[in-house]
């Protein structure tokens, strides 16, 4: 497929799927299971982003790494296929991986190459259009019974960086011999060719992690720290973002030292009911760490003929708060989507006070809040779509309903539930749809019971004084949600009716509240 019918399949899927997000980025092939980002890297002036999908023409399931880049985080540029398996390569399929600069200022790739064990890739030129594979590949081989290794560590989904002169990799895996908990394996290379196992990367900790979780889609990299809101690189931490395949998206936070990584505290992304994995980050010309997920869809692989559509969360943005403690924030860019500062209530007589405009786009309206007095009782806003952003501000003790997705009569809504006193934030997809074919399934994977799980829950502490400040993301058929930057979710919603599109709330307090339809970035075919 070239990049112009990649672009125009983008348009048609979003045109004829009314649950195909307009500004999320999606397979420009079609179905994608997995979809796994991989290999994201900044390179002149432009982030590229690497995913798999099945290229149905191609034996073994056909697994294949598509390639788009991007200047905004917005606008994307669809490429060719970067990666795929060929006749008398050792790989028969192309799976999770990372990218890096080498010795010589050279991208590479590095991936799991099924069948054969990690293997690599040098770009050949500054588009990073054309990919070489390594004639070495795979440089370590699968374990298998009898050879070196087996037994010892695991060899898949590899994450490649070089410090000072010493190339550092760590594959996935369990820990061995019985391979239970999760554990990574660290390797190392002067060449990249011949590399030396060395140690496990890091021991689990039973409080943290069930048995039956592992450590795969790796991605280590180092946090700035920061003070009184400035960056400050001599107090910083080091972060494994990865997931287990049962229970997705996870990080830890902890201290890099003699070739260990010791982990000091570990926290989930995603929850029973939700579906981000898979996570990839790169390291932006800003000095910004951007991460992406697959957002697994909630509607069968086939639903109606049609298989279901890869999804990516939104970028992301990772810092470290002046606690020490990781921030999760959405970029700035996405303001360049906002259609307009509406007015949330009907009873409105004109704008509030204007709000922050330090981040506010030339050209973009101007930002307005509204105060609003929660007694209980539902409010409808005027506010309506099914691609917006909301912005709720509240005291640190109110509880807040805010409904998205929402028919006029109820009968379909989406709700996020805020509740400090009871340290939790949820997104409830019970009544989402009266299509009763939606699975929100726990585990995700690799398990045979998994069950049904509408209602996601995620912890979520309050420092004293602090407000509570909510905000939401809604795109067709992905929600995400953000808490104080301390706490990020992900859901999937599937109304069937064409009216699910209003937005209310309810609670007991006072809240200021914006809130902003959302359209494709300019530039990008209209829907």
């Amino acid at each position: 497929m070239t990049a112009e019918r990649r672009a125009v399949a983008v348009s048609r899927r979003r045109a004829t799927d009314a649950h195909a997000p307009l500004f999320h980025f999606i397979a420009p092939e079609g179905p994608a299971v997995p979809f796994d980002p991989n290999g994201a890297i900044w390179w002149k002036g432009r982030y590229h982003l690497f995913y798999i999908f099945q290229d149905p023409d191609l034996p073994h399931g056909g697994h294949c790494w598509g390639h788009a880049s991007s200047a905004d985080l917005l606008q994307w540029t669809y490429h060719p296929t970067a990666l795929a398996p060929a006749p008398g390569d050792p790989d028969t399929g192309i799976f999770s991986g990372g990218a890096f600069i080498d010795k010589t200022g050279v991208p590479t790739i590095i991936y799991h190459g099924v069948g054969a064990g990690t293997c690599l890739a040098r770009a050949l030129d500054d588009e990073l259009i054309e990919w070489e594979k390594y004639p070495e590949n795979p440089v370590i081989p699968e374990t298998r019974e009898g050879a070196e290794g087996f037994g010892v560590y695991n060899v898949f989904d590899p994450h490649c960086w070089l410090e000072g002169d010493t190339y550092y990799a760590i594959l996935g895996g369990k820990v061995k011999p019985h391979d239970l908990r999760d554990t990574a394996y660290l390797f190392t290379s002067q060449d990249l060719i011949s590399w030396r196992y060395e140690r496990p990367f890091y021991h689990p900790h039973p409080h943290w992690t069930g048995e039956e979780e592992d450590c795969a889609c790796p991605d280590f990299f180092y946090l700035p720290g920061s003070t009184a809101g400035s960056v400050n690189p001599d107090q910083g931490r080091h972060c494994l973002v990865c997931i287990s395949h049962p229970r997705g998206a996870r990080y830890y936070l902890g201290d890099w030292r003699d070739g260990t990584f010791i982990p000091e505290s570990h926290t989930r992304m995603n929850w029973p009911g939700g579906g981000c994995f898979a996570p990839e980050t790169l390291l932006d010309g800003d000095g910004r760490r951007i991460f992406w997920a697959w957002a697994i869809e909630a509607r069968p692989w086939f639903l109606d003929g049609k298989q279901a559509l890869g999804v990516m969360t939104m970028p992301r943005v990772l810092s470290l708060g002046d606690d020490g403690q990781l921030r999760i924030a959405p970029p700035v860019e996405l303001r360049q989507l906002r259609q307009g500062a509406d007015l949330v209530t009907e009873s409105s007589d004109g704008p509030g006070e204007s709000g922050d405009q330090s981040g506010t786009q030339v050209g973009s309206p101007r930002e307005r809040h509204e105060e609003l007095e929660l007694t209980g009782q539902r409010q409808e806003l005027s506010l309506a779509g099914d691609a917006l952003e909301i912005l709720v501000e509240a005291d640190r003790l109110c509880r807040v309903e805010l409904d998205v997705r929402r028919t006029p009569d109820g009968a379909e809504t989406t709700s996020i539930i805020l509740d400090p006193q009871a340290g939790s934030v949820s997104i409830d997809t019970t009544q989402s749809s009266l299509d009763a074919d939606v699975w929100r399934s726990d585990p995700i994977v690799m398990a045979d019971d998994r069950v049904d799980v509408p209602v996601q829950v995620a912890p979520l502490s309050v420092c004293d004084g602090d407000p509570l400040r909510l905000h939401v993301f809604v795109d067709r058929s992905i929600i995400e949600v953000f808490v104080n930057e301390r706490v990020c979710m992900t859901g999937r919603a599937y109304p069937s009716r064409a009216d699910a599109t209003g937005v209310a709330i309810r609670g007991e307090g006072t809240v200021r509240i914006q809130g902003w339809q959302l359209g494709v970035a300019a530039g990008l075919p209209a829907m």
